[in-house]
């Protein structure tokens, strides 16, 4: 099997059989992903390995040999069979004490091994498995920057108190009911919460944090983001939300996704001049109007907005009066809007329907519209 890294050797023209031989001192990275492997047994492990990649096999034991691999820093044994007896013997390879990349993602883990040893480690992924608590992670390293657990049975935040360096933690996919113990987390940047039974949004004081993700929860508010100022990212969709708030001192916010919840209006917003993203599809928002006058802060930043399957969305001039609304925007829903308003008379339509609604400005101009050719209007 040849690495990635491997380099060409060339062969000596004067001999009859020529052999091509391969410095495994040389080699740094190898990548089996996807070979299916039982076993490494077939496999000559070059020793000066840095990154080794075993995604997509079939190992259900570790090799001992990968314990002696003194340089690796990376080491992913994604999509494999290891269940927790298979995997306890790495808590004894002291040898790899500058391994920083532990990925443990999609096997048969019930919980969390013991990868204190691992004194150096920046990421640890065991997402994709059966876990049912973060107990043992008390024993993982403070330098941990990166923690993926996703789509477990976790129940509780639990055991991440000395976490101080984290950046992201991903907990999406679980059984979180309380968001807790983040208080300590004041580097972190990213936090993905997404499919739990979370009711309450608590991010503990936190201030850095930039994207946060609590998709398809129990939510009925946003109260709990307002002193989030650093906040780039929201997504929310798929809650009970009824009501848009907590969110004028969000002066950073890009990318706010509220789609699938019950709202009615959008508030608290006018001032968020950096808004660039704005998913509101699928709530019960009436009056394209509310709109305009809701986003009024962001008009030239936006470039894309979501608003299908609400009421408003029904209106006849729904395209056209969102391109003069926001005159940079690019998509709108699922097509991209191409092309600016292309009549003057058009313009002036939109006009009047923002200004005096939808009944009272097709009252106004139906008659005007006789006998025009309607080909040149474009919605």
């Amino acid at each position: 099997m040849q690495s990635q890294n491997e380099q060409p050797v060339e062969a000596n023209p004067d001999q009859d059989d020529q052999t091509v031989e391969i410095d495994l001192s040389s080699i740094t990275s190898l990548d089996l992903t996807s070979f299916q492997l039982p076993d490494l047994d077939s496999v000559e492990l070059p020793p000066n390995l840095i990154d080794l990649d075993l995604t997509t096999n079939r190992l259900s034991k570790l090799d001992s040999r990968i314990a002696n691999l003194i340089n690796l820093r990376k080491l992913s044994f994604r999509q494999n069979l290891f269940n927790d007896a298979a995997i306890e013997p790495i808590s004894s390879w002291e040898s790899l004490t500058g391994l920083e990349e532990l990925i443990l993602r999609d096997n048969k883990l019930t919980k969390i091994p013991d990868v204190g040893i691992f004194k150096k480690l920046l990421v640890f992924d065991v997402s994709f498995n059966e876990i049912t608590s973060l107990q043992g992670l008390s024993k993982a390293s403070s330098t941990i920057k990166e923690l993926y657990v996703s789509k477990n049975e976790v129940t509780k935040m639990e055991e991440i108190d000395h976490l101080h360096e984290l950046q992201i933690l991903e907990l999406g996919s679980n059984r979180l009911r309380v968001m807790e113990n983040l208080q300590n987390f004041t580097k972190l940047q990213e936090l993905w919460l997404g499919r739990n039974r979370i009711k309450v949004i608590n991010l503990c004081g936190l201030s850095c944090i930039k994207k946060i993700s609590l998709q398809s929860n129990r939510l009925t508010s946003m109260i709990g983001l307002e002193e989030c100022n650093a906040l780039e990212e929201i997504y929310l969709s798929h809650n009970g939300i009824a009501k848009t708030e907590g969110l004028s001192k969000l002066v950073n916010l890009r990318v706010l996704d509220v789609s699938s919840n019950k709202l009615t209006s959008v508030d608290d917003i006018q001032n968020l001049t950096r808004l660039e993203d704005l998913w509101l599809n699928d709530n019960r928002i009436e009056s394209l109007e509310d709109i305009a006058e809701g986003v009024s802060g962001s008009r030239e930043k936006l470039t894309t907005i979501y608003l299908e399957n609400n009421p408003c969305a029904q209106s006849p001039y729904y395209n056209a009066t969102l391109k003069q609304i926001f005159p940079n925007i690019q998509q709108i829903d699922s097509e991209y809007a191409n092309g600016n308003i292309s009549s003057p008379l058009l313009s002036e339509v939109v006009s009047l329907h923002m200004l005096l609604g939808e009944n009272r400005a097709l009252e106004v101009i139906t008659n005007s519209l006789k006998g025009i050719n309607h080909d040149m209007f474009i919605y």
